[in-house]
This record gives structure tokens, sequence and C-alpha cells, in this order.
């Protein structure tokens, strides 16, 4: 079965370790998909779109060239992780002015992203949003797994991630009568060839012994997007190999 066939799914960041691979399940389920991403150039079938996600102009011109092209958006995953170039510094050493640009280029960018294609879904009366989020939204960080390393878990990361879960139980209840369904995909710890001693400590410490990879998560993003959860909004789902279980 083919569950996603001819719909028209926009994936921002869709050239990151994640968002590849969302894509990648996207077109095997029929989907066609819109990459939206700063890192390459616009095609004409839109298959790829240059945007700025930090820049409303920017998403502004992204949403119009999909309606005028394909006249709908069935699907959006907001995924995109803009982050300044100090992003990770310790608590004591964030800079107030780095902290107010992370929260407006990761959780603002998330409310207009959906706020302008909300607008389209509901003359559709239809449309699945999935927003990415963590299991640091969900629980706060143990600082252990970063014994013996130089990393930390930035401050930042923790507030805009908590934050886009509730605000996409907020979308749910506010958009649910236009039949849009918002749900959340807290991953855990993905392997992106980190330090070595973080990552045993943290397979030492999660139930599953490993840290994740993307196509743990892209499933899971799909069923979300997909009629097979037509009944399913509000919810976050954590993919995190139990992490958030103990």
């Amino acid at each position: 079965m083919i569950r996603l066939e001819d719909k028209i799914i926009i994936v921002t960041g869709g050239n990151g370790l994640l968002g590849s691979e969302i894509i990648k399940n996207l077109k095997c389920e029929g989907a066609f998909c819109v990459n939206v991403d700063i890192s390459h150039e616009t095609l004409d079938d839109l298959s790829q779109i240059k945007c700025d996600i930090t820049n409303p102009d920017s998403i502004d011109k992204c949403i119009q060239l999909v309606i005028e092209k394909y006249h709908r958006i069935d699907g959006l995953v907001n995924n995109a992780y803009p982050r300044t170039k100090d992003w990770g510094n310790r608590f004591e050493d964030i800079n107030y002015k780095s902290w107010q640009d992370n929260v407006d280029w990761q959780l603002n960018t998330y409310f207009y992203f959906t706020q302008q294609v909300s607008k389209h879904m509901k003359v559709a009366n239809y449309g699945a949003i999935v927003n990415m989020s963590s299991v640091y939204g969900i629980v706060g960080p143990d600082f252990s797994v970063y014994n013996g390393t130089t990393m930390t878990m930035p401050a930042a990361y923790s507030a805009i991630k908590g934050g886009i879960i509730n605000f996409s139980r907020y979308l749910a209840a506010y958009l649910g009568p236009d039949n849009i369904r918002v749900n959340t995909v807290s991953p855990g710890g993905i392997f992106d060839n980190q330090n070595p001693v973080f990552v045993e400590n943290y397979n030492n410490k999660v139930p599953m012994k490993r840290m994740g990879k993307p196509d743990d998560i892209s499933p899971v993003v799909v069923f979300l997007l997909s009629d097979e959860a037509k009944y399913i909004t509000g919810q976050n789902i954590a993919v995190d190999g139990g992490w958030t279980s103990i």
C-alpha cells in the first residue's frame, strides 16, 4: 500500500541527517516532497526550494511557489535546525543575544511556517503537520553522559523543544475543527560520529543500549502524515530507545 500517493509535503531542513531520511521514506510512500533548505538552489519542479527559514519573506515566497504550482499543501514537516555559531556553550557562557536568536530561528520559525501553511490547509479542510522535537523537550538532560568530553546540552535546546511540544498541542486543539492534525516526534540521541566517550556513556544509559539512527525516526513521521493516523492529533511520540521510560 502506498500511503501518501500524490500528497504534496514540505520538509524543512531536508538536506540534514534526519531530513534526508524523512524525504527518502516519504518518496517511497508516493509523496511529492518539497525539500526546503538554504543549502541548495530551487528546481523547476520545486522538489528543492532554496529558503532561509529565519526570514519570513523567504518563507512566504517558498509557500507561494508551491501553491502556485501545485495548488495545495497536504503535509508539513518542521524539521530545520538553524543555530548560532556559538551553539553549545555552557549555560554561564551563553550570550543573551545568542539565546534570543536561537529561540527566534528555531521556535519562532516553526510558528510562522505553520501559521502560513495552515491557511492553505484550512481552505482544503485537510492537512497533517509533524513538528520535530526531542526527548530533552520532555525530560531534563542527564549531564552524566557528557562526562569525559567537552560536550554539553545547550540550554536553549531544552526550552525550544519543550515549547514545540506544547505549541503542537495548542495547534491540534485550534486546527482540529479544520481537519488539520498536528503531532510531534521526539527523537532520542541520533548517532552522528560524536565523541566515542559520549557514545559509550549514552549507550550505557539508554535501555536499548544504542543511539538512534535516522531510519528509526522517519517511519514514525511517515505514519503521522498518513491517513493511518487520521484520528491522531496533539500527540508527542518519543522515539528514543526507552530513554524517557527510566
